[in-house]
């Protein structure tokens, strides 16, 4: 029996971003195979579970970057939290 199960690269979704490595919210979801939305919504719910700099947000000079760098990307919502 062959599966199609395919190995999930971390390195590659692994990024650098205010000189901290971090992961983008897609790639994380992706890696325990949950929507993006249901894992914020996870988060959001028990957020006393997690450090104070488990996540942040991106401003909009780093979006642009990000998405120029990483082609993958261009198709990344963005939403300023102020």
């Amino acid at each position: 029996m062959t599966t199609d199960i395919q190995p999930f690269n971390i390195e590659n979704k692994i990024l650098l971003i205010r000189n901290e490595q971090v992961m983008i919210d897609r790639d994380l979801a992706e890696l325990y195979g949950i929507e993006t939305k249901r894992l914020n919504e996870a988060v959001k719910r028990n957020i006393e579970r997690f450090p104070a700099d488990f996540m942040f947000s991106l401003n909009e000079m780093e979006k642009n970057e990000l998405v120029t760098n990483c082609d993958r990307l261009k198709g990344l919502k963005f939403k300023i939290h102020e």
